[in-house]
């Protein structure tokens, strides 16, 4: 009888064990399965790119004399622009391109050393007509994989019916570019993020204590050069505008007759200097400063840190947070210190 209690007792505990061994796992997957869908859904999800993309970066230099403006194409594609002075008063542009297909784009020049900081913060694949002394020496320094037209013929095409030098007149598309990274067999894939944190909710900054109404944005570059932005109430964002010393013009896509839209700027002021009698420019784009997030109709005052070349720039608010922009276009206009800047 009592062998029988002790066996009786014995079926019990197995069975008890059983049990335990087939609810416990079945826990910890659900478990495991709500943490991974917690995971997806902290990605917001918009529209400006895809940011579970782990396509790479194209970044392009852009020619942005006065001449071109009538014949620049694809800028409206790019997620994130770089506006930056170059020699003369001029400014060049950097247009980050990701998961596009795009027949034209361009007008391609050539790279300077302090556009690399930004083409490594991304992660770029970085496209360019030639280069200054510099900025050769850099990218080979730096191991930035690109595709230099000067030595890639195959990568362009020069558009010999504009009214303009040839030195302006070339372009490339999405196709040759995938040509250029396949004939190099660079690296297509990335597991960098975006720079910037985007919101899938609308950004308000006219519930931020410090924002200012911002109509009308103006950043003077040099004697020669300015760019200034104009908003667009019913559509929400900003038309742009590029001035000369002769005037203010639109600026318009060169394929589509549009003005160009942009929903964010962000906006800073560094120390620049003449290295040369070339007038070659030197950018002290290192370090932390403070500018402006722009979006809306408004304009918060921000903090911007960049540690070194490598590193990516951190935007903040003055509480410390780490700004959250718009859904949509990126353009970034890093001044020279000196120059004016008129936000009203």
């Amino acid at each position: 009888m009592k062998n029988k209690k002790y066996i009786i007792l014995g079926i019990f505990i197995i069975l008890i064990v059983i049990i335990l061994i087939c609810i416990i796992p079945k826990n910890n997957k659900k478990e495991i399965n709500n943490v991974e869908e917690k995971k997806v859904e902290e990605i917001p999800k918009v529209n400006v790119i895809d940011l579970k993309s782990k396509s790479r970066n194209i970044a392009v230099m852009y020619n942005n004399i006065s001449d071109v403006w009538d014949y620049q194409a694809g800028l409206q594609d790019a997620y994130i622009v770089y506006e930056i002075i170059v020699e003369g008063g001029y400014t060049r542009l950097m247009a980050i391109f990701k998961d596009v297909n795009l027949d034209r784009i361009g007008c391609i020049r050539s790279s300077r050393p302090y556009f690399l900081d930004y083409v490594l913060e991304h992660d770029a694949i970085y496209v360019h007509f030639g280069a200054s002394k510099q900025a050769l020496q850099d990218i080979e320094k730096l191991n930035i994989d690109n595709i230099n037209f000067i030595n890639y013929n195959a990568g362009y095409w020069r558009d010999t019916t504009l009214n303009l030098s040839m030195e302006h007149t070339a372009f490339t598309s999405s196709k040759l570019i995938n040509k250029g990274i396949e004939k190099y067999q660079y690296r297509n894939t990335t597991n960098s993020k975006p720079i910037i944190n985007y919101s899938n909710e609308e950004v308000d900054l006219s519930k931020r204590e410090e924002s200012i109404k911002a109509d009308k944005v103006y950043i003077d570059y040099s004697a020669v050069r300015d760019t200034t932005y104009m908003y667009d109430e019913e559509n929400k964002v900003y038309l742009r505008v590029q001035g000369t010393a002769k005037g203010n013009y639109k600026h318009i896509d060169g394929i589509t007759n549009k003005q160009y839209t942009v929903k964010n700027i962000i906006t800073y002021k560094v120390k620049n200097k003449s290295l040369d009698e070339k007038d070659r420019q030197e950018l002290y784009n290192l370090g932390s400063g403070e500018g402006y997030y722009i979006t809306n109709g408004y304009a918060v005052p921000i903090k911007w840190e960049k540690k070194s070349r490598e590193s990516k720039t951190i935007y903040r608010f003055l509480d410390g947070n780490e700004i959250k922009i718009n859904d949509g276009n990126t353009f970034i206009q890093i001044q020279p210190e000196k120059r004016e800047l008129i936000i009203s």
